[in-house]
């Protein structure tokens, strides 16, 4: 230990692991620098210690986390402020002090008879103008062992960095474990320390909680975003190729579970990302990273036809993390939706050993995997990788999307008028909630930029950073707001699941100039004749006008009742002129 960090020559570094190794007082401190072989060391210390077990594919392991430590933790994350903020929307937080005493308090101990793994990190491609360092504590091999797969290795980074004290740090302990989960899932804490650029987070397992590169370290970017005159986005990064030898790139802001990785991953298209982007102003032009370089996905419904390139992934030989899924008593892996044959005598599972017959506490059947199991890979693992994933200057991002989960309201695709109208629309994103959080599934929620979650700042700053940087540009993206979710008055679906394919395609056509669109009261939707070619093309399926009335009427009650709800939110903030603005247009759009 002492070598690797004497060769970093960081006092900061230095001090942080004293004074968390003095108070969590694991039983060894294993300090993991870039190379090969202290990755291996990780992984065998997740099987070692129980946290994965080695599945019968060469590479493939799994993990279970607890029956209550399943999904992000809405209500004990918390953001410690010193002085209270009018955030515009409901996010908890904490008097800094209280919080660090109370975190002080309950880590005091917390690593005792464990091991201690301190790894340092990238998040965005190294040497970088996109480059942020970060460094981690954890006593599970599992998180560690996550974070080798999911980001971009910085040892090296940190050892040559000319700014040594600007870096994020994150601690995170499973606690006391039981039948190798994390037992004290009722003090579970996350909070998050804004002044500190650090985050805690203890007695859990979950990779969305106890990951601190993942989405905790996109708060801490957020607001870091905002101090210096960038954007940090829950977005995912792709190309999109249009024309032969002609790629576009995009990004696009989903809440969980409602296809944003399944677009990432759209056949013939390329990925850069699939969850986080900074996106910064070079002359004139905008260009992104993905802060990533792995993929935590979740696995429900992933199969051979409709993700042909992440379901190859996980069905033959590299390093892949299953969480929550069933195993089987050949060491299989199998999940909701993936196709694969449900073994009679079940096997394995996260609540214990599985049956078909098995009952939860109500008396409702158990599924063979949680909705919100997760598989963990790298993007080097993707055939569909896109050669700029670890450029350092980025892509030129020449379109944004945004989508969500409306059973009865949104087309499946419309054009905003302008980038301003574009902020409006994100800013007003509604989805109908999922399994990726805990609580009710099926409620419309507010979710603007898909982001809500994860702000650290005050909504009408999140929404002026935007506007500025419009302004700072010379050609902004094109926006577009996606909706793969519409339901007919059968209540099924109106879109197929690749259908989202044309779309995206109808999109890059529209930054060329290449499709004209029909003015409307939400926004330019496509021509009927513009779709037809491109379901051929892409799909080859026929498309016909009926689908297209179905899919494209615009439902005007149904939007005003949506944007009166909007009204309503933004009524109580005080918003910028401009946003505003756009939001009175729309409404008055609607009214004729």
């Amino acid at each position: 230990m002492n070598d690797k960090l004497s060769r970093l020559a960081n006092r900061r570094v230095c001090e942080i692991i004293e004074h968390y190794t003095k108070l969590c007082r694991p039983a060894c401190v294993t300090v993991i620098d870039d190379s090969d072989e202290d990755a291996a060391c990780l992984r065998r210390r997740a099987l070692e210690g129980g946290e994965e077990h080695p599945l019968s594919m060469h590479g493939h392991t799994y993990h279970f986390d607890g029956a209550s430590d399943q999904a992000r933790d809405k209500a004990h994350t918390k953001l410690l402020l010193s002085t209270p903020m009018a955030f515009g929307f409901e996010t908890a937080t904490l008097d800094r002090q209280t919080g660090l005493d109370e975190m002080e308090n309950l880590l005091d101990g917390i690593m005792e008879g464990k091991e201690m793994f301190v790894r340092f990190c990238c998040l965005g491609p190294t040497q970088s103008p996109f480059s942020i360092l970060a460094l981690q504590l954890t006593d599970s091999a599992y998180v560690a062992h996550s974070e080798d797969l999911l980001y971009r290795r910085g040892y090296e980074a940190f050892r040559t960095t000319s700014t040594p004290d600007d870096f994020f740090v994150f601690v995170h302990s499973a606690g006391a474990l039981e039948h190798g989960v994390s037992r004290d899932t009722d003090k579970r804490r996350i909070y998050v320390d804004l002044e500190g650029n650090r985050v805690f987070s203890i007695n859990n397992q979950y990779a969305g909680n106890s990951i601190g590169l993942k989405k905790l370290a996109f708060r801490l970017a957020i607001a870091r975003a905002h101090r210096e005159g960038w954007l940090a986005e829950h977005m995912f990064l792709m190309g999109v190729h249009g024309k032969p030898g002609r790629v576009t790139y995009f990004s696009g802001a989903y809440p969980s579970a409602c296809g944003k990785t399944s677009t990432a991953m759209i056949p013939g298209q390329s990925i850069v990302g699939d969850d986080i982007l900074y996106a910064r102003a070079f002359d004139g032009e905008l260009r992104a990273v993905n802060v990533e370089r792995g993929i935590f996905g979740i696995i429900e419904n992933v199969n051979a036809e409709d993700d042909p390139e992440i379901f190859n992934v996980l069905t033959h030989e590299g390093e892949c993390i299953f969480s929550n899924v069933l195993i089987t008593d050949h060491g299989e892996p199998v999940w909701t939706g993936s196709g694969m044959d449900v073994p009679a005598s079940g096997g394995k599972h996260f609540m214990g050993q599985w049956t078909p017959e098995m009952k939860d506490e109500s008396g409702k059947p158990v599924p063979i995997s949680h909705k919100n199991a997760r598989y963990t890979i790298t993007l080097e693992a993707l055939a569909n990788r896109d050669p700029a994933l670890h450029d350092p200057r980025g892509v030129r991002l020449d379109a944004m999307v945004y989508g969500g989960r409306d059973s009865d309201t949104s087309v499946p695709i419309a054009e905003a008028r302008s980038w301003e109208h574009g902020v409006l629309l994100g800013a007003c994103i509604e989805s109908e909630t999922t399994a990726a959080t805990l609580g009710q599934e099926g409620v419309r929620k507010h979710n603007p930029f898909a982001n809500l979650d994860f702000m650290t700042l005050p909504l009408t700053k999140y929404v002026s950073d935007h506007l500025e940087l419009g302004r700072k540009l010379k050609k902004t993206p094109k926006v577009f707001v996606t909706n793969y979710f519409l339901r007919g008055q059968d209540g099924k679906f109106l879109n197929h699941k690749l259908d989202k394919k044309v779309w995206m395609l109808w999109a890059e056509a529209r930054v060329h100039g290449e499709v004209g669109a029909i003015d409307t009261p939400i926004g330019l939707i496509p021509k009927y004749e513009d779709l037809v070619p491109l379901f051929r093309s892409a799909l080859d399926k026929s498309y016909s006008r009926e689908d297209y009335d179905a899919q494209f009427t615009v439902r005007v009650e149904a939007y005003r009742a949506k944007w009166t709800r909007m009204a309503n939110v933004f009524n109580n903030i005080e918003m910028p002129a401009t946003f505003v603005e756009q939001l009175h247009d729309q409404i008055q759009r609607l009214a004729v």
